[in-house]
């Protein structure tokens, strides 16, 4: 099995990265440099079209969007324990990944790229004002995960897994946006406890993440 990883540092990518490094499978990560276009280019295009991260390459073949890739890797790793196996509990797990990525990450790009869906100066400062209050909105929601669990568990079970690398993803873009994470103080100390593991470690050093960018 070859498993090549194409990510971006600090983007979404960073959770099926960090299931990469859990699984101690060998695999080649490939940094995508967004903001010098890279993205943009025949080659990476020639691979995704959309020219988007991540992309998981498996024997040749691609795999894109986050959620058919981390359920890809739940599937090459069952030992992993990625995701719950029992029937409601994988359900609830994967209904949370969804919120995450078609509710909570799409509102921080109305917040962190407003040129994309306005080339009016005022209506973009208008996006991100307003979806930099809903943001703080579903980071509440996410807490309210975090406080369901006990303190020792993890957000879909027994390890660690997809839903907490994606935890820590959405609160650091939060400190991105100006909001101050130590405001969800559960969720805060949930985030930290993730970023302590080993592999989430190795993972953060890698793409060089500095985990809380708030400035008060």
């Amino acid at each position: 099995m070859s498993l090549k990883l194409y990510f971006a540092p600090g983007a979404c990518s960073f959770v099926p990265h960090v299931l990469l490094e859990m699984s101690g499978a060998a695999f080649e990560p490939s940094m995508v440099k967004l903001h010098k276009g890279e993205q943009n280019s025949d080659d990476y295009k020639a691979i995704n079209p959309r020219g988007q991260v991540p992309v998981l390459v498996n024997n040749g073949q691609a795999v894109t969007q986050i959620v058919a890739i981390v359920l890809h890797l739940d599937q090459l790793f069952p030992e992993a324990g990625f995701l719950p196996t029992e029937p409601m509990a994988r359900a609830q797990a994967l209904s949370t990944l969804a919120w995450m990525n078609n509710t909570v990450h799409p509102t921080f790009t109305h917040i962190f790229m407003p040129q994309k869906f306005s080339d009016q100066a005022d209506v973009q400062a208008n996006l991100k004002a307003f979806n930099t209050q809903t943001y703080k909105g579903l980071l509440t929601e996410l807490e309210s995960f975090v406080s369901a669990k006990a303190p020792s568990a993890w957000l879909s079970g027994d390890h660690l897994g997809p839903l907490d690398a994606y935890a820590l993803t959405l609160t650091r873009w939060g400190s991105i946006a100006g909001i101050n994470p130590s405001t969800y103080a559960l969720l805060w100390a949930h985030v930290q406890r993730v970023a302590a593991d080993q592999d989430v470690s190795v993972v953060i050093e890698r793409e060089r993440l500095q985990l809380n960018l708030f400035k008060g």
